[in-house]
């Protein structure tokens, strides 16, 4: 026989009961009731401890077992990750107790803030400005699903300690006769520093993919509450199936390459700066799990599914589109014809033909087009392409906290480069 599973129901009509996040309180959408958070935490308190205990001395093996429906009796089966789940029989939200007990249960949560309607409309937003999504994807695809999911991350707060190596370069160039002379002062630059970082999260759910999740960040900390499962009712909630080690590596990468980017800004008066080492030492300490509330769409069009992300509390949202090749195609040839008919004008082309060194002018009239067409053309397919797993964590760097500790920069070698230009005839 399954575990007991709790409901929220309606104190007044004992319809199912919702958080809203727009008003911050449990709604019940049957007799239009409105209940404080805190009023349904005592109210329901005691029917969740009992669950939690029958849970508890049911053994750690049920978690992969069922659980009986609070509302109809009927016996539902989960993977054991799902702590919120809605009966297929009676159509009622279940609260799984044993799901989100001992070292599963969540230290805080932010509560959902965006509704259904919103997340609908963001997804509209994105298609927007899209030049190269095809026409028929924004009439032709197909909303399959969308639903508002409770997410558990990982909070890590850090102390770094770093030092790293930059190659920087300053240039000067002056005409000597015909030839031009461009000379590079070569660079070494050290620096070693320390920095806190806050709260830098990482999702711990399997069934999220990563680049969305870290794309749709940042999450506003300041609406983190201590975690009740009284913010749950009307969505889909999870718990973590990737624990705090296995998720601190993403963590780490993030803070190595913020250290790197801090210490790199302390590095100024060059034209150029590129880090050539690092070394970075993290200390970890105050990991926390936290619940984050994300709406996830699911679009299909023409055979292919399409995943979307919206933070359930700024509002950003996140998603690969599709795109079109003609249109692609066909804009690259418009920025190319521009490009090459102007230059080939403001150069004089046929005079540039006439020349001593023809191909050295001819190189310079196409090669321009064709770079800066590539540079259009990628930067069109970037806008199609805005789920990317985070690299770095300068958002929740404490620059306060920030310590130059060495730094030392070193004049290496000049480099001379000569480009001899021939007189116009």
């Amino acid at each position: 026989m399954g575990l007991e599973s709790v409901n929220y129901q309606c104190p007044a009509c004992g319809g199912p009961l919702r958080y809203d996040g727009g008003k911050g309180k449990l709604v019940c959408d049957h007799c239009d009731s409105e209940f404080e958070v805190a009023q349904i935490e005592a109210m329901f308190a005691t029917a969740e401890a009992k669950a939690e205990e029958r849970a508890a001395g049911a053994g750690a093996q049920t978690l992969d077992g069922g659980y009986v429906c609070a509302s109809c009796g009927a016996q539902l089966m989960t993977d054991g990750t799902v702590a919120v789940s809605r009966c297929p029989y009676c159509g009622n939200q279940t609260m799984q107790a044993a799901t989100f007990t001992g070292d599963f249960k969540p230290d805080l949560v932010i509560p959902f803030k965006l509704d259904h309607k919103a997340a609908v409309a963001a997804l509209d937003e994105h298609y927007k400005g899209k030049i190269l999504l095809p026409r028929e994807f924004k009439t032709g695809n197909h909303i399959d699903e969308v639903q508002g999911v409770y997410v558990p991350f990982w909070l890590y707060d850090s102390n770094a300690n770093g030092s790293a190596t930059f190659e920087a370069t300053n240039t000067r160039s002056y005409m000597r006769g015909d030839d031009e002379i461009i000379e590079t002062d070569h660079y070494t630059c050290e620096r070693s520093g320390s920095m806190a970082f806050t709260l830098i999260p990482v999702d711990g759910s399997t069934r999220m993919p990563d680049g969305h999740m870290d794309s749709i960040e940042p999450y506003d900390y300041q609406s983190l509450v201590t975690y009740s499962s009284a913010y749950l009712p009307g969505f889909l909630a999870n718990r973590w199936d990737e624990d705090v080690d296995a998720c601190r590596c993403r963590a780490e990468h993030r803070v190595t390459k913020s250290v790197e980017n801090a210490l790199g800004e302390t590095v100024t008066g060059y034209a150029t700066v590129d880090c050539t080492s690092s070394n970075v030492d993290c200390g970890w300490h105050d990991e926390r799990c936290a619940l984050f509330p994300v709406w996830m769409l699911s679009t299909s069009w023409e055979g292919q599914n399409f995943l979307f992300a919206m933070n359930g509390q700024t509002g950003r949202l996140v998603g690969d589109l599709p795109i079109s090749k003609p249109k692609l195609i066909a804009i690259c040839a418009v920025v190319f014809a521009v490009l090459f008919g102007g230059l080939w004008v403001g150069m004089d082309g046929a005079s540039v033909m006439e020349s001593d060194n023809p191909l050295w002018g001819l190189a310079m009239i196409v090669l321009i087009p064709v770079i800066i067409t590539v540079i259009v053309g990628a930067v069109l397919v970037g806008q199609m392409k805005s789920a990317i797993e985070a690299g770095q964590a300068d958002n929740y760097l404490d620059r306060g906290t920030f310590q130059l500790v060495s730094q030392s920069d070193t004049y290496t070698h000049t480099t001379t480069q000569v480009i001899h230009h021939e007189k116009k005839k």
